[in-house]
């Protein structure tokens, strides 16, 4: 068997020759198919909240709703490293509820990590996490629960102050005791000069080519979103074509008596 994917394999990669690879994974199936492609890490991310449950943003998304997604995703994987979100309001009320939380989504999901949003400002949420020894994962630039806040899903860094803000909650989550940090929307060149300071590995979502390593939404990957194509993501098939041409044949042929078959049919 390959050799399982860990939480010190990962930080081992920081600088590496080799690129660490990262995609979300919200069922057994997907998981099972991406762990066995050789995918370092899966991520049961919040994001489960608009390409799976249908929501407008992530911040609906629940504790429960979340354990839930990644037991099935931890069913399907035997090497990949696999990530937890922890959703909204999971952790920003306090460190205490940061640690209960975080502590109950490992324990009953069967995740190895917990992965949650803010640089300085939650500096005190990611030590009490890391402090109780659940590998903590920092998010920076975009982050999708702050969406109000920010006004929209917008490029963070192009200004010099959202610049100094950015690497200061770089820095923040490192010294916090992260181990690894997801960079979202952010200049390539902002992006590499923090990957560069920083010990731990840094990890890509629209922040360009000089990262630790990239982050995907598998349901982008395979263009299972239709028209709707953030900048930063490559579509590498467009399987909602061929599902819609399977389920469209499907139809013509139960309407037409094509199906089923002798081939699909039992006999006394």
């Amino acid at each position: 068997m390959t050799q399982k994917v860990t939480v010190p394999t990962i930080t081992a990669m920081k600088g590496g020759k080799e690129k660490i690879t990262m995609l979300t994974a919200y069922d057994t199936p997907f998981a099972r198919i991406l762990d066995e492609a050789g995918v370092d890490m899966l991520l049961v991310g919040d994001s489960v909240g608009s390409v799976v449950a249908g929501y407008p943003n992530t911040l609906p998304v629940t504790i429960e709703e979340m354990i839930y997604h990644t037991r099935a995703v931890v069913r399907g994987v035997t090497r990949s490293l696999v990530v937890i979100d922890m959703p909204f309001m999971s952790y920003q009320v306090s460190s205490e509820d940061a640690k209960r939380n975080a502590g109950r989504m490992i324990k009953e999901s069967g995740a190895e990590a917990v992965k949650l949003e803010g640089g300085v400002n939650m500096r005190e949420a990611i030590n009490a996490i890391a402090a109780i020894d659940i590998p903590v994962m920092g998010h920076i630039g975009l982050t999708p629960q702050s969406v109000h806040q920010m006004g929209g899903y917008k490029v963070q860094g192009k200004v010099e102050e959202q610049k100094r803000k950015i690497m200061a909650d770089a820095l923040a989550v490192e010294e916090a005791g992260a181990f690894a940090l997801v960079m979202e929307c952010i200049p390539t060149e902002l992006a590499a000069e923090i990957t560069k300071k920083l010990s731990i590995p840094t990890i890509g979502i629209g922040a360009g080519i000089h990262c630790d390593g990239q982050v995907l939404v598998i349901h982008d990957v395979l263009g299972l979103l239709g028209e709707f194509r953030p900048k930063f993501v490559k579509r590498y098939v467009d399987m909602r074509a061929v599902i819609s041409q399977a389920a469209t044949a499907y139809v013509d042929e139960v309407r037409t008596g094509k199906f089923p078959t002798e081939e699909q049919t039992f006999h006394l």
